[in-house]
């Protein structure tokens, strides 16, 4: 079966094609480290580790490299507020990084360069650009000039003529072209530098990822990634120079995005979540309250290309499922023994039937929503073997859940320490209670009867009990 994958670029679902058979090179853009990783940062960490999971598992071999941005605008002036040296703002939040991917069950890269080991890279890259006449000098910095890029705005739909029209950057008289971005930044006072052929400065933004999935992946390469908010500018810029400087098109076969995570308030309203909106959420925080496994299936459940709406019902409504999968195998521990029956092994067999199903929705544009339905369905069967007593049926579908839940990269805990590990009933916050009982109610004022009965079955899963009456709703625990 052939993996079909969305391209932004041609806007359509494709085949994969690779530059070389059983090889697949894919760069995604990573952190900018100067603070915590929030929901949406999660989003497309899991959702580029299960691509490359589930490319290994069908035999695939897989090179991938994910960068971090440890030079910018932002770390420097986030250094600066806490008094500390880059260096160390950075190695703190690379190494918070790391840990939050621990908990999200998503594997390191084969290779995570830095940018600031790359500078060379940087410099040699913007030293063919203004060789082959696509970038000029100006004040002490180096800007793209976007004119000479005949197919600019590919990427996003845009056209350069209406681009200009509606641009809405600052007129500058040291820019030929207000689109025209800066490749090399002239050094400032009181921030970090390097010495270059065009004066000691720094680079510009975008083309860090041009030269570091380059060093790592060739010239060419089959998969660029990334949140769909780097579309335009970053990725459309990243093609602009990264063409030009070597004279190659395309640069890279299959342009993938997830979507935007959106927050649901209780009032049933969606907006998107950023940290300029005051409305984003800390991985850290919600690992207090939640196993990472959880909030990595909560992510899952939506195809990665759709937007996610995070509310704490749907959170909520994600510990419960997972505590159906880890219940399913601990009702069968007494047929299969403390570990399962059969090993958990790659590549994939495409001769069961369920396997089969999986790699349909994985194949279809890695359409996990759909493979964890086939996921879930494997869990009522197991639940019906143990019914049965039937000891053979509940080995071959605890080893199918442990295989097809690995390549999602869920079910990676002990059974029992899944129970023991997970927040008690206890620790979950009642003021989190409250407010999902105050969003469902809510979804009953307006209306939106299958939102409100989905928060109370996730109430429910819980263990909390509501009762309604004519002066509201009451809740309390079940004994």
């Amino acid at each position: 079966m052939t993996i079909q994958i969305y391209n932004t670029m041609t806007r359509r679902k494709e085949p994969l094609q690779l530059r070389q058979p059983g090889h697949v090179g894919l760069y995604v853009c990573g952190m900018t480290v100067y603070d915590r990783c929030h929901i949406g940062h999660a989003r497309v960490m899991v959702v580029f580790d299960m691509m490359v999971r589930y490319l290994r598992a069908t035999g695939l071999q897989v090179r991938y490299v994910r960068n971090f941005t440890d030079i910018d605008d932002k770390i420097i002036r986030r250094a600066g507020e806490l008094a500390i040296s880059i260096e160390a703002l950075t190695g703190r939040y690379i190494q918070a990084f790391q840990q939050d991917m621990a908990a999200l069950a998503v594997l390191p890269a084969d290779i995570e360069p830095r940018a600031t080991d790359h500078i060379a890279d940087m410099q040699q890259l913007i030293g063919r650009l203004l060789a082959n006449g696509l970038a000029y000098q100006s004040d002490g910095d180096v800007l793209f000039s976007v004119d000479r890029c005949h197919h600019y705005g590919q990427l996003s739909g845009k056209s350069l003529t209406d681009l200009e029209a509606g641009s809405r950057v600052t007129v500058n008289e040291h820019k030929h072209n207000p689109l025209d971005f800066v490749l090399w930044k002239a050094a400032k006072a009181g921030e970090p530098y390097w010495p270059s052929p065009w004066g000691d400065g720094r680079p510009g933004w975008h083309i860090e990822c041009s030269a570091m999935s380059m060093r790592y992946l060739g010239e060419q390469f089959d998969i660029h990634g990334g949140g769909l908010d780097l579309v335009f500018p970053h990725h459309e810029n990243e093609i602009a120079q990264s063409e030009g400087s070597v004279g190659c098109h395309p640069w890279v076969r299959h342009w993938v995005h997830n979507g935007f995570v959106n927050v649901v308030a209780a009032d049933g309203q969606r907006e998107k979540m950023s940290k300029s909106l005051g409305n984003f959420l800390t991985i850290e925080d919600l690992l207090q309250h939640y196993p990472g496994e959880t909030i990595r299936l909560f992510i899952l459940n939506s195809h990665y290309r759709s937007p996610l709406d995070f509310s704490y019902a749907l959170l909520a409504a994600a510990q419960a499922a997972m505590d159906r999968i880890y219940g399913a195998l601990r009702a069968a521990l007494p047929l299969t023994g403390d570990s399962p029956c059969e090993p958990v092994a790659e590549p994939l067999d495409q001769s069961d039937r369920e396997t089969k199903r999986f790699l349909q929705a994985m194949n279809d544009d890695f359409n996990s929503s759909q493979a964890l339905a086939v996921l879930f369905e494997l869990v009522r069967q197991l639940n019906s073997a143990v019914t049965q007593r039937d000891r053979a049926l509940a080995c071959a579908m605890t080893g199918q859940i442990r295989r097809l839940g690995t390549v999602l990269g869920l079910v990676n805990t002990d059974v029992n320490s899944w129970f023991q590990r997970r927040p008690s009933l206890a620790a979950i916050d009642a003021a989190e209670i409250e407010r999902l009982v105050c969003q469902r109610n809510e979804a009953r004022q307006g209306r939106r009867f299958a939102e409100a009965d989905q928060i109370r079955q996730a109430l429910t899963d819980l263990g909390v009990i509501l009762q309604d009456s004519a002066s509201g709703t009451s809740w309390s625990w079940q004994r």
